[in-house]
Parts: C-alpha cells; structure tokens; sequence
C-alpha cells in the first residue's frame, strides 16, 4: 500500500471515529435532555400527588365533621321528639282531667287563626313569593298617612 493510500485510509478512518463520537454525543445530549424533562415531570407528578394527599385529608377531615355535626342533630332531633310526644301526653292528660280545657280545646279556631293556617298549593319560589305579597301587607307603625 502506498503512503497516500494509507495517509487517505487514516484520515478516513479518522473522519469515521470523530463523526462516531458526534453522534455519541449527540445520544448523549438528547438523553440528557429526556432525563430532564422526565425528572421535570416526575417532580410535578409529586407534587400533584402531595397537592391531592393534602386535598384527600382535609376531604376526610371535612366529612368526619359532618358525619358528627348529623349525630349531633339527630341526638337533638331525637331529644326534641321526644320531648314533644311528652307534651302531647300532657296535653291529653288535661283534656282528660280538666272539662274547661276540653271544651275549649273542642271549639273551632276563629277565622283570622284559620287564614293563618291557610295556604294555596305553592310550586316553586316565585309562586311562593307572590302568595307571601299578596297576602295583604300591614301598615307601617307610625305611618301618618293612616293616622
């Protein structure tokens, strides 16, 4: 082989090595890139994931409270009807004892009491509305106009 064949085999040889170590690196680069972005998204996903934990807990903490605050209430509903059913007792029992009281209790509400137990079949709020308008509004205290 002849020194410029050889000299020309070098160089190419050469050429080839420094381009198989651009494109190495070139490998390297993008995967350097990649490992970024994947540890970019795999923070945001901790965080995410920290963002529902704290999320989740105070949830569980908020529906721990309600489920007490509807123990509390049915305690007190409880409590309430059965105080009612005592008073209703009471009543019965001096309706039984007392003639005065059964009599009474026997007549007819007056009409003005009856209109404030009246009340039309309502649907809805605006319908609501008007009927709570229309019932005839008081006059103002004080109002000269009336005086």
């Amino acid at each position: 082989m002849s020194p410029l064949r050889q000299t020309l085999f070098g160089l190419a040889l050469l050429g080839l090595v420094a381009l198989l170590i651009w494109g190495q690196q070139q490998r390297i680069t993008v995967a350097q890139a990649q490992t970024e972005l994947a540890e970019a998204k795999a923070t945001r996903a901790r965080e995410d994931a920290h963002r529902n934990l704290t999320t989740a807990n105070s949830l569980t903490t908020t529906l721990q409270q309600e489920r007490a605050a509807q123990n509390a209430l049915r305690t007190q509903q409880d409590q309430l009807h059965q105080g009612l059913q005592q008073r209703e007792r009471t009543i019965k029992e001096l309706k039984r004892e007392n003639a005065e009281l059964r009599d009474w209790a026997a007549q007819p509400l007056p009409d003005v009491a009856r209109r404030l137990r009246e009340r039309p079949d309502v649907t809805g709020a605006d319908a609501y509305h008007q009927w709570l308008s229309g019932r005839g509004a008081l006059p103002v205290t004080g109002d000269p106009s009336t005086q």
